[in-house]
């Protein structure tokens, strides 16, 4: 049985940084994870990193689980600017898909629309700076 995650206490500050030392296993212990494996699952590690601000600070990958040291920092304050949205969706979105909601992001500026700029963001931006989320897209997306 999986035990709780332990949040550090200081999560949110602006001075420390929040660094966890985390683990992830193959069901079952198998050992599945061979070199073609270990290079996709480094790739989705690197694009999630890019996308979520979070710092991988090292990592190592065995052949039936893996060890990563994360760094979490908080998300600045007032949030991202755009460009810097449209930056990290590159790491994990098609081409198009990251035009579109530069399109989008832009007209709603361009509108006056500070509330629809903000939703905007808030789809993407919740699952920035998370641990959580950070642990819980890499590992689905490699499962995929």
């Amino acid at each position: 049985m999986r035990r709780a995650r332990f949040l550090a206490p200081w999560k949110g500050s602006r001075e420390k940084p929040v660094i966890y030392h985390l683990i992830g296993r193959i069901v079952g212990r198998a050992h599945l994870l061979g070199d073609i494996e270990r290079e996709q699952f480094r790739e989705f590690m690197r694009m999630q990193e890019g996308f979520s601000g979070c710092i991988l600070l090292t990592y190592v990958i065995m052949s039936n689980h893996f060890h990563l040291l994360l760094e979490v920092p908080p998300l600045p304050e007032g949030g991202i600017s755009d460009e810097e949205l449209r930056v990290r969706l590159k790491s994990v979105y098609a081409s198009g898909q990251v035009d579109e909601i530069a399109r989008e992001l832009a007209a709603a500026r361009a509108a006056g629309h500070v509330a629809q700029v903000a939703a905007i963001h808030a789809r993407f931006t919740y699952r920035m700076h998370d641990l959580s989320e950070f642990m819980k897209t890499l590992v689905q997306r490699f499962s995929r």
